[in-house]
């Protein structure tokens, strides 16, 4: 058998799995399955927020999933192709254990697996998100009362917001480009899968929050999953599953940061979110995270739904909660660094495949095989600033070089000279 032959079999052949992995795990939509109904947040109010909500969930039974999928990943081979779609089929399994199990403290063990925690290491084995966000939180104080040029508070409606974002998508995806449409029962400010990006009604955005949602949630999250979907990819690349979560979070905070979108709120607000998560893994109700959150922000309604991100199907008493979004500082860490090796190691040529489609950092060796096979794609759609990288490539190779400087003397020496300024203002 030639080449050719084997290389159209190989390729039917993981057509073939991939399909079906996507047929039985297609309708896992964490999200949406945790959803509040708008009664807990009234019943909430309407206690002067002194009583912890009750929240119940439709049945959702695992086997149906679990089922097949077990007959899949018999089915499969041993190849490194093979190897990622059988992870793929465990991280379906724990997602529909975790859907199965909302509301029990079960629900937080299959949330780690999923997504981790707080105090996770990273690939230093030593640096972890809670530390991220403690560092991020300490810097930051001394800044909140310091006048650093902020344009007037303002409201940008999530109506105008949605008028905005559709002449992104339009311009950005033509035919392609998704519904926007505002919603009344979303716990984040927008949500974006490839037909439809929803905006929160009740949610007020900054001038800085408009672009930060296009540069997150349309050139990164809608574009991944458009990408993943062109013709001849393998249709897995277009699957949206916790195992990618990490990366395409980390991608679209890195995509704020880059493009200069990324403020002080925006950051105190992703650190905000690790240190609740750890109060409730430490014992926190969900009223003491709302409170939490209502001194940060001094806002009921954002407070709520801030709290509800890190108790929607745990636990409301405490010791159990959702630990998703510990991955936009973890995932921001992820990309980060390796945009930076990837440059330190002259091996640019590799970005592309992070904008591929749904996947994680780790399976690009598996992404470069179904390239030589033909099922993964160079990216269609890409942000300008991954279109044009002269800016991206200018600053990951000063990053790079700054990390290579010790900071301790450097650090003394200003201390130093500092200590003799007096304060401005």
């Amino acid at each position: 058998m030639n080449q050719p032959d084997w290389m159209k079999r190989e390729r039917e052949r993981l057509t073939s799995l991939s399909d079906e992995l996507v047929a039985i795990g297609g309708n896992l939509q964490v999200l949406s399955q945790l959803a509040w109904p708008l009664s807990v947040k009234r019943e909430f109010f309407a206690a002067n927020g002194e009583k912890l909500p009750e929240v119940s969930y439709p049945e959702l039974k695992a086997n149906p999933i679990l089922s097949p999928l077990d007959k899949l990943a018999e089915k499969l081979g041993d190849t490194p192709v093979d190897d990622w779609i059988g992870r793929v089929i465990e991280i379906l399994r724990t997602t529909a254990l975790l859907l199965e199990a909302r509301g029990s403290e079960k629900f937080y063990e299959y949330s780690c697996i999923l997504y981790g925690k707080p105090t996770d290491k990273l690939k230093d084995e030593r640096t972890t998100a809670l530390e991220m966000a403690r560092s991020y939180l300490k810097l930051l104080a001394p800044i909140r009362n310091m006048d650093i040029g902020e344009p007037p508070e303002t409201c940008v409606l999530a109506t105008t917001l949605a008028d905005t974002m559709r002449q992104a998508t339009e311009q950005m995806f033509g035919k392609l480009a998704p519904e926007i449409v505002v919603v009344d029962d979303l716990s984040a400010n927008a949500l974006a899968s490839s037909e439809r990006v929803r905006i929160r009604r009740s949610a007020c955005f900054s001038d800085k929050d408009v672009q930060q949602l296009i540069e997150h949630e349309i050139y990164i999250h809608v574009a991944t999953i458009l990408n993943g979907k062109q013709k001849d990819n393998l249709s897995l690349l277009s699957l949206a599953h916790p195992g990618a979560t990490k990366t395409q979070e980390g991608l679209a905070v890195f995509a704020e940061f880059i493009t200069g979108t990324l403020d002080l709120d925006r950051m105190r607000r992703l650190a905000d979110r690790v240190i609740a998560i750890q109060m409730a893994i430490d014992g926190a109700n969900f009223i003491d995270v709302y409170r939490y959150y209502l001194q940060q922000t001094g806002h009921q309604d954002q407070a709520f739904e801030s709290a509800r991100r890190v108790f929607r199907g745990g636990v409301m008493s405490g010791g159990a909660p959702f630990t998703k979004d510990t991955v936009y500082l973890d995932g921001l860490l992820r990309v980060h660094n390796f945009l930076r090796a990837a440059v330190s190691e002259g091996r640019a040529d590799c970005i592309d495949f992070i904008f591929s489609g749904r996947m994680d950092i780790e399976d690009l060796p598996v992404l470069s095989y179904l390239r030589s096979l033909g099922l993964c794609q160079k990216p269609v759609y890409l942000p300008p600033w991954a279109k044009d990288r002269r800016s991206l490539l200018c600053y990951l190779s000063y990053s790079s070089f700054l990390n290579s400087i010790d900071m301790s003397k450097v650090s003394q020496h200003y201390r130093a000279m500092l200590s003799q300024v007096g304060v401005v203002k």
